[in-house]
């Protein structure tokens, strides 16, 4: 495939320019040979991947990891197998290749008995729980004699069956009199030993409680670590139960009827969930309100049980900070800067969101004001897009933007405090598990819409008064600042009551179907595109802006001063009163269309900025992020030395890290991490090249 056509998104990357790869090559490449440059075992995996950077590492796993791009297995990394890696990096079985090529010792295309021994002798659980060499197993792969040599489409079955075969392997080593039990400390043991790539922190610490004090049989262990190989399985087949809804509740029934066109998973397996969902719910911390422990389970229980994937969704920050280390460190000051950085972060994106449907917003407010049945006579403009024609006609094209300034600066209080209210209630009311009740996302949306009043209904009025300015031919230029002293500090807040009573319904109206319709639109993963958020947004905007448009034109109606022969109103009901007698029902549905085009694609805009910016700023503050804004952290393989991402981890070399540790949490296959180093980088290349 072309590299312009390469798909870049959680499974594909963008191959890097290969002059800017050359540039990074360049940098950590300490090497040099025959005029040529190199990187050593320890350039390549602790300069430049940053793992392994203690003092005390074992230089025996550098040189594994180091060897997945060393094809050439002479001990150094020329900048061509640098390239080439970080293309393999880039294909949709990387985490394949890159096990393939860890077992490759040769580098031959293959890997045979002496190769597959000498990695797996190597890895922490092998030092635990030995595994026989010389199992009928081994030998099925590899022949009697072990002479078979392995071809990649062959290695990727192995290792998947080689996991298995070590736990049941495992569980004989502990039941030696052969009953087919295990006691409940033997089956965390080996869990967590032969298994652990498959625990959350959650799970681990309920291995034992999950047997309720029971002995282990056979079966019940094999199903146990068939479920939680089988979790993202077990993910599609509740969605499928619920029709995609992530927060409808589902029986165990429910769930055994969606799955038996599943043959992988069984009965036992779903008992098992439950078991396991009931005991984590009753471990203190993560409690459902209202729900028996393990009598109904939502999505975001099967999330806490499912293994991690670091592969899924690899992401660009420009800046990451994490402010507080757990959730229990959010000190009251903690929560004023999160609401800050909100607010901040919604009011770029309510400047952009106001920017792009400005003139929109123009035509609707003229729409609006446009008055029959009084003695002005005929209309000036006919429908929306005769409106749009005129005034670029007669205004000239920054006559859509008249009024934008000031509409720029209330837009940064009106949009931010919508979106950090509507966040911040939203967070009192949602549980550990993410779920929150219909009637507290409707509270939330209320809530953020009665709070920007405050802030924006003065600058709303202003803003309608100059969008009307020009609609009089030869008439005076209108100020901003003029308008504000003409009115005073209480004509600001003329149609507060009519706001109110347009942008109360609407955000309660719009937040819960954004939120629930991002849902809809998220992959199995919970994770929403861009696109997925720009259209969910303008979506959301349409039942929103139509119903309450009778509000919109009431406030507008009261905020715009009115001219000559036209008709004044004192109030909101007077207004309803006058406007149904003089012009009808129908004009309370004036600008509709307008409204919906501008606030739709608006409120588009605006949240997909915002949730945005909040990948691209990424601040942890111990509290909740946007669902489905949210990406998998590549968690560094080297916990101890807590890497960041690295702004030279270009192109392929973007999954580099999470690849290599999804090597460990998806296979087992740990490497040791300490051992002391008596070499210098140079020497030790030499030796491994000589």
């Amino acid at each position: 495939m072309p590299e312009s056509k390469k798909l870049e998104g959680p499974s594909f990357l963008k191959r890097a320019n290969t002059d800017k790869l050359r540039e990074v090559f360049l940098k950590y490449a300490s090497y040099q040979k025959n005029d040529e440059h190199f990187m050593t075992s320890e350039d390549f995996v602790r300069k430049f991947l940053g793992l392994f950077t203690d003092v005390a590492f074992n230089d025996e796993s550098v040189r594994l990891l180091a060897g997945i791009a060393d094809t050439s297995k002479d001990g150094l990394i020329s900048f061509s197998e640098f390239q080439a890696f970080e293309g393999l990096l880039c294909t949709p079985d990387a985490l394949y290749k890159t096990a393939f090529q860890l077992f490759d010792r040769q580098g031959n295309g293959t890997v045979s008995y002496a190769d597959f021994a000498d990695v797996v002798q190597k890895t922490e659980l092998h030092s635990k729980i030995p595994f026989s060499l010389d199992s009928p197993f081994i030998k099925r792969y590899f022949g009697e004699k072990k002479q078979r040599l392995i071809n990649y489409a062959e290695f990727t079955q192995l290792l998947h069956d080689f996991h298995e075969e070590y736990a049941m392997e495992a569980f004989r080593s502990k039941d030696p009199a052969g009953s087919g039990y295990i006691s409940p400390l033997d089956f965390q043991d080996i869990m967590v030993k032969v298994k652990r790539h498959l625990l959350t922190a959650d799970v681990k610490d309920n291995l034992v409680a999950v047997t309720e004090g029971h002995k282990v049989s056979f079966p019940y262990f094999m199903a146990f670590t068939s479920l939680l190989n089988n979790m993202e399985l077990i993910k599609r087949i509740y969605l499928h139960a619920t029709q995609g809804n992530r927060t409808e509740p589902v029986t165990k029934d429910e769930l055994l009827f969606a799955a038996q066109t599943m043959s992988q998973i069984t009965p036992l397996e779903i008992d098992i969930l439950f078991q396991l969902t009931g005991a984590l719910q009753q471990s203190g911390w993560w409690r459902r309100k209202k729900v028996q422990a393990s009598s109904r389970i939502v999505y975001s229980d099967l999330s806490i049980i499912a293994p991690e994937h670091y592969t899924k969704h690899i992401t660009t920050r420009l800046a990451e900070i994490k402010a507080v280390e757990s959730p229990a460190d959010r000190s009251a000051f903690i929560q004023i800067l999160e609401s800050t950085y909100r607010f901040t972060l919604g009011s770029l994106a309510g400047a952009v969101g106001a920017t792009v449907v400005y003139p929109i917003d123009l035509v609707k407010t003229r729409m609006q004001n446009q008055r029959t049945g009084s003695f002005i006579g005929e209309v000036a403009y006919r429908n929306s897009w005769d409106c749009f024609k005129k005034v670029i006609r007669h205004e000239g094209v920054l006559g859509l933007y008249r009024g934008l300034l000031p509409q720029l600066m209330g837009v940064a209080p009106e949009k931010a405090i919508k979106l950090t209210v509507n966040d911040l209630v939203r967070d009192k009311f949602t549980d550990k598990q993410g779920v929150i009740p219909r009637w507290a996302e409707v509270l939330a949306g209320a809530c953020a819409g009665g709070s920007q009043v405050v802030f924006t209904n003065p600058l709303e009025i202003v803003k309608i008064r100059l969008q009307v300015a020009g609609e009089i031919a030869g008439g005076g230029k209108v100020r901003a600042l003029s308008v504000v002293r003409e009115l005073g500090l209480f004509g600001l807040y003329k149609g507060a009551r009519a706001c109110l009573l347009r942008d109360v319904p609407f955000s309660a109206i719009y937040f819960p179907t954004y939120a629930h319709t991002k849902a809809l639109f998220a992959d199995e993963d919970g994770y929403n595109h861009p696109l997925t958020l720009l259209a969910a947004g303008a979506i959301a905007g349409v039942p929103a802006a139509s119903l309450v448009t009778p509000a919109d034109v009431i406030k507008t109606r009261l905020q715009v001063v009115a001219r000559s022969g036209q008709t004044t109103y004192t109030g909101v009901w007077d207004a309803t009163k006058k406007i149904m007698a003089e012009e009808g029902p129908r004009a309370f549905w004036k600008g509709t269309a307008a409204r919906v085009f501008r606030s739709s694609p608006q409120f588009g805009v605006t949240l997909v900025t915002y949730e945005l910016l909040q990948r691209l700023f990424y601040v942890d503050f111990g509290g909740s992020h946007p669902t489905g804004s949210e990406v998998h952290k590549p968690k560094p393989i080297d916990t101890a030395s807590n890497v960041r991402i690295n702004p030279d981890h270009i192109g392929g070399y973007r999954a580099a890290v999470p690849l290599l540790n999804g090597i460990e949490s998806k296979f087992g296959l740990f490497l040791p991490r300490f051992g002391f180093s008596q070499q210098t980088p140079a020497s030790g290349a030499s030796k491994s090249s000589s």
